[in-house]
């Protein structure tokens, strides 16, 4: 579960500031405000880990990743090239990572870290990317250890030094070659064990970081259509796609790969719950046939009816619920917009669906919406202590006269109540009400002067 994220320098952020994530983090505030620009940052971030190209410092997206940023010139804050690049971010591990002494025994544990931290300097030039410094640190009974490499003090770029704080790390015999470039932006060169006799470990941290991104889930705001039939050829799909494309491949899969876990059976009683269908039927349409229907009823007595042939919102909640149930449990879910084309009741009601998978499946979940009616769900669980308000951390995002983006985290207190409410979150309600007030005012006496 991440835990803390710095941004410095990312499109519309010049400095995010420290941002503590929660088990349920929303971001929260006008368009291009840059609410989507911290979400754009943990993609990229994924799909750089999942590249298969180790030469390339970040993965900025083309037609087949996550998202596509354009070129670095579009990503670097206020295009200001020669400029610099710098994240860092701490997770919680799903297991402590215990590190084998590299010259004791097997059973020789010289740390045992619960969390990670990393952190990244980018150098952005107009020809390409250069890693400055990355390092992992971690705290282990009261004392800091920190790994990492940074470039040489000379002329040459790609000439590295290994950082090492609170352990000593040892040169085999001969003389003292700097290293290689990292690979990619988090990775230490293969040449590491080349040079010294105890730094195998380090292998470990890249690994961990790895895990953590290929651990989250990304739902993006524009979903497919609903279609007539469905194509399964009987794969398992890593999830329902970027946008619901694999949502019906999942639910087949989830069949024989997560019997106990009855996707099908849980995902129609919120879609009962929430009111929109009484339940589905997903069956092929023929024996033997790779296409599949999927057939739903809106109450218990109605005719079954394509999916096609009901409201629109049920096809875009649809991978959301899928994908709160279908990715593993211990996961990260990232959703932009998850409240489009949805009822104002059905968008209180995600909340609840959020609530329910945090607590039953211990996913953390970053959502990025508009939505005022999931917000007050929210704040209505936490004053009935269905959600405590540590499990929340809520951010307001604005640009400033500058164009620079701010990060307003929203003061929750434990009644649910959220005590420092920018002006025009939601827009100005009160003015609407009252101008209309007015405006009926205004009309009733000149009428009556007529």
């Amino acid at each position: 579960m991440l835990r803390n994220l710095t941004i410095h320098n990312f499109k519309s952020w010049q400095n995010t500031g420290q941002m503590p994530l929660a088990s349920l983090t929303g971001l929260f505030g006008n368009n291009s405000s840059g609410k989507t620009g911290i979400i754009q940052l943990l993609l990229m971030l994924k799909q750089t880990v999942e590249s298969a190209d180790c030469q390339r410092v970040l993965h900025t997206g083309d037609e087949q990743t996550y998202i596509d940023l354009g070129t670095i010139y579009d990503v670097i804050y206020q295009h200001q090239i020669p400029g610099e690049l710098a994240f860092s971010l701490t997770w919680d591990l799903p297991e402590y990572l215990n590190i084998i002494n590299p010259e004791g025994e097997l059973d020789d544990i010289i740390f045992s870290i619960p969390s990670l931290s990393f952190n990244v300097n980018i150098a952005v030039t107009a020809e390409n990317l250069a890693v400055k410094s990355m390092t992992y640190f971690f705290d282990y009974e009261n004392k800091n250890y920190l790994f990492g490499i940074e470039q040489q003090d000379n002329q040459n770029q790609s000439e590295y030094k290994l950082l090492s704080q609170g352990y000593t790390v040892k040169h085999f015999k001969g003389k003292a070659w700097p290293l290689p470039k990292p690979i990619k932006s988090y990775g230490f060169p293969n040449q590491i064990n080349s040079y010294y006799q105890n730094t195998a470990f380090l292998a470990d941290f890249v690994l961990a970081f790895e895990g953590l991104f290929q651990n989250i889930y990304y739902l993006g705001p524009l979903r497919n259509y609903p279609r007539r039939s469905y194509t399964w050829a009987g794969y398992q799909p890593q999830d329902v796609g970027k946008k619901g494309e694999q949502v019906i491949a999942a639910l087949l899969a989830s069949r024989t790969r997560d019997k106990e876990e009855k996707i099908e059976q849980r995902v129609a009683e919120w879609l009962r719950q929430l009111g929109l269908i009484y339940d589905f039927q997903l069956k092929p349409i023929a024996e033997n046939r790779q296409e599949y229907e999927l057939r739903v009823r809106r109450t218990p007595t109605s005719s079954e009816v394509l999916i096609t042939d009901v409201g629109f919102g049920v096809s875009q909640i649809l991978p959301v619920l899928v994908l709160c149930y279908y990715a593993p449990k211990g996961s990260t879910l990232i959703f932009e917009r998850p409240e489009i084309h949805l009822h104002p009741s059905v968008q209180a009601g995600l909340a609840d669906v959020f609530i329910d998978v945090i607590k039953t499946r211990n996913m953390q979940i970053i959502i990025e919406t508009h939505s005022e009616h999931l917000l007050r769900r929210l704040q209505r669980r936490i004053a009935e202590a269905e959600l405590q308000e540590k499990d929340a951390a809520l951010y307001f995002c604005q640009l400033n006269e500058q164009g620079n983006s701010q990060l307003i985290p929203l003061e929750l207190d434990a009644y649910g109540n959220i005590n420092n409410w920018p002006i025009g979150f939601f827009g100005d309600e009160m003015g609407e009400l009252l101008a209309m007030t007015e405006a009926a005012i205004k009309r009733q006496k000149g009428s009556q002067s007529q």
